[in-house]
């Protein structure tokens, strides 16, 4: 079952690292160009991408080595490497670094919705992330500035973080809606892929620039108004129906 055949779907739930916001490219483009690399927005996002892959084999996230990989891929010269890993390290313990939202993804989040999807957030943070898209006018529960989705999940809040399907699983309940109507969205293959597969959600993994294409092992879409031109057209079979 691919996710252009997938009528039974009822609900997405999405990631927001990754998948709505990035880390914001002027913050890490100071650091990057401080050391002999780029600040280019679009080269930053790029990077950031392809460090997450290189980063991530499925059973777990090495962020040393994402900290190594963004800095080569932002251009940081081999023998800058080691004092650029400690000022990036240092920026990535500061709070709300991810706050910078990727191209579509509100356009996206709009869609979805309007498509007459159910749609909430599922999120390993830190008690932020509410708060966070509710400032970057990309989402939140009730009336407001972005798009209204029905639930936010925040690990910090609840206890319990990705891939424990249980953080899945309090999503679903509070929506009142099954894991088999459901897709998640994310853009890891240890906390999104494996972990709404442990939930038995139907996972799909953002990769805009194909890092971690891999026929036949999960779907792919490159961003948020990708998925939701997809699920659409499935809507528009069903109704046809």
């Amino acid at each position: 079952m691919t996710l252009d055949r997938k009528t039974d779907v009822r609900a997405v739930l999405l990631d927001v690292g990754g998948v709505l916001m990035v880390p914001n490219p002027a913050r890490v483009g100071a650091v990057t160009a401080s050391h002999g690399g780029t600040d280019d927005t679009e080269s930053l996002i790029r990077a950031h991408f392809g460090a997450m892959f290189a980063a991530d084999d499925g059973t777990g996230l090495d962020w040393p080595r994402y900290y190594h990989q963004l800095l080569v891929r932002s251009g940081v010269p081999e023998r800058r490497i080691d004092a650029g890993t400690e000022a990036v390290t240092a920026i990535y313990t500061e709070r709300n670094l991810w706050d910078y939202p990727l191209p579509g993804a509100k356009r996206g989040l709009a869609a979805l919705v309007a498509g007459g999807l159910r749609v909430g957030i599922v999120s390993n943070s830190d008690g932020t992330v509410e708060q966070t898209l509710r400032e970057a006018e990309l989402c939140q529960v009730g009336p407001g500035p972005g798009v209204e989705v029905e639930v936010l999940i925040d690990s910090h809040l609840v206890g319990v973080a990705k891939p424990d399907p249980a953080i899945f699983a309090i999503a679903l309940d509070k929506m009142g809606i099954t894991a088999a109507e459901t897709v998640y969205v994310g853009d890891t293959r240890t906390f999104d892929v494996a972990g709404a597969r442990a939930a038995d959600l139907y996972p799909v993994h953002l990769d805009p620039y194909a890092f971690c294409y891999a026929p036949g092992d999960h779907e792919h879409v490159t961003d948020v108004p990708e998925l939701a031109g997809r699920l659409g057209r499935v809507a528009a079979q069903r109704e046809a129906l």
